[in-house]
This record gives C-alpha cells, sequence and structure tokens, in this order.
C-alpha cells in the first residue's frame, strides 16, 4: 500500500493579506513560531507585520505597563521583533486617534494614553483589546518565499476569534482548515520523542 504523505504540502488557496491569518506547518522549528497562527496586521511589497495569537506570557501586563487597577489582561509574545516594546490590537479604531485599520472593525496601535483612558471610563473593556510584546515582521518577499517553502498556511480571520484567541488558537485553526490539515494536530511537536 503506498501511503500519501502529501498532507506536509500545503495547498495554496489564499495569498497572504492584511487581516488574514498565516498557519505554522505542526514541525516547525523555534520557540516563537512553533504551531503559530499570526494575524497579518499590515502586508504589502514592503513586507509584513503580525502578531502571534496563540503565545500567552507569564508576566503579568500591569507589572511591566501601568493600566487601570483591577485591569489584567493576559500578555502575548508577539514576535521576536521589538520584544522590549507593547503592541496592541483592538476594536477601537473609531475612539483611539492613529489606530491603523486591519480589516473590518480590526485596528492595531493607537494613542496609549486613549486606550488606558478607555479602560479606566468602562468605554472599553478587556474583550476589545489584546496586547503583545514584540511582533513579527518579513522583508519584502520574504513571506512569499517561506510560503512557497510550505512554511505557512494562509486563512481567513474572524475578527472577534482573533481578539478571544488563546494557547489553543494554532489547533482550532487547523482544524478549521479542514481537509488534509486535520492530520496535522495529530502529530507531535517532536516526532523524535516517539
Amino acid at each position: 500500500m503506498k501511503i500519501d504523505f502529501d498532507f506536509f504540502k500545503i495547498q495554496r488557496k489564499l495569498a497572504p493579506r492584511q487581516g488574514r491569518i498565516i498557519i505554522s506547518e505542526p514541525f516547525m522549528a523555534g520557540n516563537f513560531f512553533c504551531r503559530s497562527a499570526i494575524l497579518l496586521a499590515e502586508y504589502s511589497e514592503n513586507g509584513a507585520v503580525g502578531f502571534i495569537l496563540n503565545k500567552p506570557v507569564k508576566a503579568k501586563i500591569n507589572r511591566l505597563f501601568r493600566l487601570p487597577s483591577g485591569y489584567t489582561p493576559e500578555l502575548y509574545i508577539g514576535g521576536p521583533v521589538g520584544s522590549d516594546s507593547l503592541f496592541y490590537i483592538h476594536t477601537l479604531g473609531h475612539k483611539i486617534k492613529d489606530s491603523i485599520h486591519i480589516k473590518d472593525e480590526l485596528y492595531w496601535g493607537g494613542d496609549f494614553d486613549a486606550i488606558k483612558l478607555a479602560l479606566e471610563l468602562d468605554i472599553a473593556n478587556a474583550a476589545q483589546i489584546k496586547f503583545f510584546l514584540g511582533y513579527s515582521g518579513w522583508s519584502p518577499g520574504q513571506l512569499e518565499n517561506e510560503i512557497k517553502e510550505n512554511s505557512w498556511l494562509v486563512a481567513e480571520a474572524d475578527p472577534k476569534l482573533v481578539l478571544n484567541s488563546d494557547r489553543n488558537f494554532w489547533l482550532e485553526s487547523v482544524k478549521n482548515a479542514g481537509g488534509h490539515y486535520e492530520t496535522w494536530q495529530n502529530f507531535p511537536e517532536d516526532p523524535n520523542s516517539n
């Protein structure tokens, strides 16, 4: 019997685009991108910027940045670039000056003091903002080459699911991709450990 190992080959149905997610293939190495789902916040001929949606860190954001008391959202690793800086995605684009539109009601960045004020005045809540340390970045053509090498599967992103994503988001994204990608969820992270 011939075994079909085509489930490792990514069938390119969607091109990368701002507002879509990229899902790492199951054996991608490295702490940052191993089993990651990344929102592409910017995408153009100049490169791409994204945030890893499923890598929470143990540090509490209130210990690193002053936010309203009692507000303790999870903090995520956004990627290896600028890991000493805070970034955020949110649905407050019409209320936060200098926000950058991603897709639908999803934005990133903007005036941090306005974010803090919106939280203090209960104009915003934890379900509307997701915080990251660092970001993921690609130079022109780099992400496209990684996609050609079968490192990433491109998928549509639901803004509500993006904001509510947690450590299981890679697995949920693989399940949502369906087809032969469903087999990815059954492979161990380290095949040599079996």
